[in-house]
């Protein structure tokens, strides 16, 4: 009997050993799956099954951020108030600090409230994953007025130094940028020809600068005081979803800047503002842009380019399948006199076009007043290729605009499927061609006699301004 008894207990003793075993290695699958489903997939997952279970009935992944809200750095806990009026600039300054310490960090900014801070560079370098997630309003102080007097009058919002972080969310940034735009400092054109007042050194909303592996997405921005967003010295950028807007004649409120910049995406984006709907500066390449909206706006510009004899590099831009609409101008090369450098390898491509000035224009006499002088210098404009561009232009000036250096023409502008009809009334003016050389694949609607065939006499001579 005493024998039975003790083997009994014994096999007790396994089963529940067993069980416990079991549970053990069900807690640690369960966990593992959770903290995949909240964080990045690591380029050596951890196999299913622990090489090594534990040896007691523990959590594993207990204290793991992971499988927990402690990678949520909310503004809120951070004491930030929300109702508009409470400065919660030091709030975020403390969540991004927090957020940026860890891996796959999420600075967020919830919806149904609307946070005011001022002038902020949220710097790196940070853990990769950071994401700033907005889902409420974001927005600086109401005008020049409130400004803080020590705080930068060129910038708002500045990411610096960053890599592999994404700006998204459904929330909007509202600019504030009326008061701004009212400021007596310089004139831009006002209702039925008069001229208004303008900005001064007026903020750009938001700015990347020196950065790479940027992601920007879901996001409404709108009425900036000057450029809604910038990226300068940046590496590797995905823009996707946005809405960007701010009235017609607000001055100098580009959509989306560029400069200095490499492998740039822009997306399914809409822009509707008083200034260039995309602007690309100097130093750009690998550029792409499609399924984007313009208008009413100044259009898709690459320039101004070589302003104070200066420099200008940009080359292998592709815009496409876009649409332009109630807009100054279309698809728009600039550059100023007397500078050097190159625009080449650009490709405009399905593009639509509903009662826009301008519709395409290469303009190598940019200037900002009448003083201008005319140089022998200029950026080199070559290879820029025109696919399938059509809809209407307002005849107020002729559609296709080629205006190049009386030393350094335009070469290689190819033509194919471009048709462009008045939206109301009749052309008045034959498209314009000064220095001007490439090929027509098909007949131009308006015809454009004026683009001369074959190379230049001088095209040796413009060796000197590649990149």
């Amino acid at each position: 009997m005493e024998l039975r008894r003790g083997l009994l207990l014994i096999f007790l003793a396994m089963t529940i050993f067993l069980q416990n075993s079991s549970n053990v290695e069900g807690r640690y699958h369960y966990h593992k799956k959770q903290k995949n489903k909240s964080s990045p997939v690591p380029e050596n997952p951890v196999p299913s099954s622990p090489s090594n279970p534990p040896s007691i009935p523990s959590d594993p992944y207990l204290d793991d951020p992971g499988n927990s809200t402690d990678c949520i750095f909310d503004v809120k806990d951070y004491g930030a108030v929300g109702d508009g009026s409470a400065d919660d600039t030091a709030a975020f300054r403390a969540a991004w600090k927090a957020a940026c310490a860890v891996e796959g960090g999420v600075i967020l900014a919830p919806s149904d409230y609307s946070f005011k801070i001022t002038s902020t560079i949220f710097s790196g370098p940070c853990q990769p994953g950071l994401v700033f997630q907005l889902d409420g309003i974001l927005m600086p102080p109401d005008g020049p007025d409130t400004w803080p007097k020590a705080d930068s009058h060129m910038q708002w919002l500045v990411f610096y130094k960053l890599d592999d972080m994404k700006f998204t969310g459904k929330g909007t940034i509202e600019g504030n940028g009326q008061k701004w735009w009212d400021l007596p400092c310089k004139p831009h054109r006002g209702p039925e020809g008069s001229t208004s007042s303008g900005p001064c050194d007026s903020p750009a909303l938001i700015r990347f600068f020196m950065s790479s592996n940027l992601v920007v997405s879901g996001l409404t921005i709108q009425n900036s005081p000057q450029f809604h967003m910038k990226f300068d010295g940046c590496n590797g950028v995905l823009i996707d979803k946005l809405s960007i807007s701010s009235p017609k004649l607000s001055p100098n409120t580009d959509g989306i800047h560029i400069e200095n910049s490499k492998s740039v995406g822009i997306y399914n984006s809409m822009i509707s503002n008083g200034d260039d709907c995309i602007s690309i500066g100097t130093g750009c390449s690998d550029v792409d842009i499609a399924g984007v909206t313009c208008g009413p706006s100044h259009g898709i510009s690459i320039g101004s380019l070589g302003v104070h004899n200066s420099q200008a590099c940009v080359s292998n831009i592709t815009v496409r399948n876009a649409n332009i609409r109630e807009s100054d101008n279309g698809l728009r090369i600039k550059t100023w006199q007397g500078g050097t450098g190159s625009v080449s390898g650009i490709s405009f491509e399905n593009i639509q076009m509903e009662n826009v000035r301008n519709c395409i224009i290469i303009d190598q006499y940019y200037c900002m007043s009448k003083a201008c002088l005319n140089q022998t210098s200029a950026v080199y404009v070559t290879g820029i290729t025109y696919r399938n561009i059509k809809g209407t232009y307002d005849v107020r000036t002729p559609p296709i605009h080629f205006a190049c250096s009386d030393t350094v023409a335009c070469t290689n502008i190819t033509m194919a499927e471009v048709e462009l009809l008045p939206h109301e009334g009749q052309l008045l003016d034959d498209p314009f061609c000064w220095n001007a050389y490439g090929t027509q694949e098909t007949l131009t609607i308006p015809p454009i006699n004026c683009l001369q065939e074959g190379q230049p006499q001088n095209v040796a001579e413009v060796s000197a301004y590649g990149c």
